[in-house]
């Protein structure tokens, strides 16, 4: 997400670099390119005109400071007013309500909402501790009771079981009664999807959230519609309660238009972000972090969060430990690696997150491929565990032999052995020198190294 975005703005912070004070004159070409940027990236016009203008009067005449460059500053201010258009902070859910907190789900067709439940159940229950309890009132789409029964089964929620001949009035009413007898923390309550201007329909969930009495509204959008997002979603909020937004597929938006005007149009906070297909695929919406990654600043505390919570730490240690002790680095250990890294959600999220990687040129990220995991994954299966231990002896008739098992070719088989030797190296340096040694061995950290394994 935001990467459009974030390479125009790299290149126009750029060229105030190196200037003793930022003035009118050469502020002026650059909140141009900004200008064009935003609009670009699909951000409604008023947002982008206010904007550059809050830029503009708080960049004009800004002294240096002896620590700071003029393109420092610059990038301090546009962070400031990214992060005052999406909202200054995360806005969680308010749930501090008596049992059960009621959430009642919103929006168009095709925007993600049941899935959306299914991952928001996931996130309550597992970061939340809470005991979470999902219901479907869309009576109008072919098999969405059956969808949600699927996802609550997945991610280990309480279903209430709904059909298609009862009233979706009637349906909520008789899933909030069962959530309290099961002494349900939250009942989430999936809506069938629908138009803002279908008078019925939307005098149907007005009837919903008036008979359960929501503690939250969300509505769903998918952010590739872009500004369109945000008009939906203002005219959702004029019609019913809306307390938040959740912006669905941002994993496939580029631009970011729906992140950068939801907020300022609607005057609802974005509380989550979609952010793949996995029922783990869900962030909450913090704006400073998302202006970090918008500058190529990364988002470390982020990064940071996904490693405490998706890697295995007790694998992790075991590996760190083994290393210390001089041991060797061994294929079973590289695919181990790849599986925690595609947990985290593959090298492209990975390099979302660190700062410093907007720096990489675009014929580098272009090579980031995350399904290539999956085939190394299936290429090392297919290894005997003498081959995993001694790659050494993996040749011609063996390498013929791994193809054919997992898949894929000779050449892929000897890509896959490079990079293992790549790694191997890398791993050699943390055995001799600890962590710092294998970070200078890493990209933008010291080094002229190795580097990362190129996948």
């Amino acid at each position: 997400m935001f990467e459009n975005l974030s390479d125009r703005l790299s290149k126009v912070i750029k060229q105030v670099r190196g200037q003793a004070k930022i003035t009118d004159d050469n502020v002026k070409d650059t909140l141009r390119e900004v200008r064009l940027a935003l609009l670009e990236a699909d951000v409604a016009l008023p947002v982008v005109k206010d904007f550059v203008e809050r830029v503009r009067v708080r960049a004009i005449g800004a002294e240096v400071t002896e620590s700071l460059s003029p393109g420092q500053v610059l990038i301090k201010i546009v962070n400031d007013e990214l992060v005052a258009v999406m909202g200054e902070a995360n806005e969680s859910l308010k749930l501090n309500a008596t049992p059960p907190a009621v959430i009642l789900v919103a929006g168009l067709q095709g925007a993600g909402k049941t899935t959306s439940v299914g991952k928001m159940a996931r996130f309550l229950k597992e970061r939340e501790k809470k005991k979470v309890m999902v219901v479907s009132c869309d009576v109008y789409r072919p098999a969405a009771i059956d969808q949600l029964e699927v996802l609550a089964g997945e991610v280990g929620a309480e279903f209430f079981p709904s059909d298609t001949s009862k009233k979706p009035v009637k349906i909520a009413k008789s899933a909030l009664a069962a959530a309290k007898k099961a002494f349900i923390d939250v009942l989430i309550v999936d809506t069938a999807g629908r138009l803002h201007v279908d008078e019925e329909m939307m005098s149907e969930i007005k009837d919903i959230n008036k008979a359960i009495k929501p503690v939250e509204t969300l509505f769903v959008v998918d952010s590739m519609t872009g500004q369109d997002a945000a008009n939906t979603a203002k005219a959702f909020g004029e019609a019913l309660p809306l307390t938040g937004v959740i912006l669905t597929k941002t994993d496939g938006d580029a631009r970011g238009g729906a992140a950068l005007s939801i907020r300022q149009i609607t005057g609802k906070p974005i509380k989550f972000l979609g952010v793949g297909e996995k029922s783990d695929a869900l962030e909450p919406f913090h704006p400073d972090r998302v202006a970090s990654r918008i500058l190529g600043m990364g988002d470390v505390l982020s990064l940071i969060e996904d490693v405490e919570r998706k890697v295995d730490q007790k694998k992790a240690e075991k590996l760190a430990k083994k290393l210390q002790k001089g041991k060797k680095f061994t294929l079973d250990d590289f695919r181990e690696q790849l599986l925690q890294m595609s947990n985290m959600g593959g090298m492209s999220a990975l390099m979302d997150k660190l700062p410093g990687m907007g720096n990489i040129p675009d014929a580098v990220k272009s090579k980031v491929n995350d399904k290539e995991m999956a085939r190394l994954v299936a290429i090392i299966n297919s290894m005997t565990a003498k081959e995993k231990e001694f790659p050494a002896v993996i040749k011609g008739s063996r390498k013929r032999r791994i193809a054919n098992g997992s898949g894929t070719k000779v050449q892929d088989v000897n890509k896959l052995l490079k990079q293992f030797a790549q790694t191997q190296k890398m791993m050699k340096k943390f055995s001799k020198g600890g962590m710092k040694n294998l970070m200078r061995g890493l990209p933008g950290l010291g080094g002229g190294g190795g580097g990362m394994p190129p996948f």
